[in-house]
């Protein structure tokens, strides 16, 4: 029987990765996002850096032992996929003692991301292992907050019903007015003069309501 030495320090490498795997398997994991499709039995996943600035996110994951051509980027407005089959070989001999690991896999890492992004504007570098993609931020206008007034139609209609109610009142006055008039004969064009008068009212009332019902229609559309 061979003796294989304890190295301590690389199995707290090892226990670290998989404890900040299950941390965000415990913290995401019911509220990934359902476009990506999630795999099972994931034993690895790629060590992330996500940095912010005043236009982009930056993401930098490392990824050692894959191509290029193997891995599987998607990215949504709120999220990063990151998924490929790792291979990862390891050999150290010391003092006569020899150890050999081997490590195969697929592997999926979903990122959340803490402000939207443009997706199809995404910048993609992968060099040494190393993946870093640059994420322009969505444009703060496209995510305005808009306020609904609900008392919107309800001061249009109390301001159709107080315009109703001046044009029946000038309309009371004007036949006052021409009733008045014909009643009281002053020259043989009174008769005419008066039928002048109220379809010019008529006309001013008939303009006034269009107007009033114009405004109040801009203002229930609004």
């Amino acid at each position: 029987m061979s003796l294989i030495r304890w190295q301590p320090l690389k199995e707290l490498d090892t226990l670290r990765h998989q404890m900040n795997h299950l941390f965000d398997e415990l913290l995401h994991g019911d509220r990934e996002f359902g476009q990506f499709p999630k795999l099972d039995n994931i034993v690895w996943a790629p060590a992330i850096e996500l940095k912010e600035s005043d236009n982009n996110l930056v993401l930098k994951a490392v990824i050692p032992g894959i191509e290029a051509n193997d891995l599987d980027i998607q990215v949504s407005e709120n999220a990063v996929l990151i998924k490929g089959e790792h291979r990862q070989e390891s050999r150290t001999e010391d003092k006569g003692y020899f150890r050999s690991e081997l490590q195969y896999g697929e592997f999926q890492r979903i990122i959340p991301l803490p402000v939207s992004v443009k997706h199809t504007e995404v910048q993609s570098e992968f060099s040494n292992g190393v993946l870093v993609l640059t994420l322009p931020k969505a444009d703060p206008a496209a995510q305005t907050v808009t306020k609904i007034d609900l008392t919107t139609q309800e001061k249009a209609r109390e301001a159709v019903t107080q315009q109703r109610q001046r044009d029946e009142h000038l309309q009371d006055t004007v036949h006052t007015r021409v009733a008045a008039d014909i009643a009281t004969p002053r020259s043989s064009n009174t008769e005419e003069e008066a039928r002048e008068l109220a379809a010019k009212q008529r006309q001013h009332t008939d303009h006034l309501q269009d107007t009033v019902h114009t405004r109040a229609a801009d203002n229930l559309s609004s």
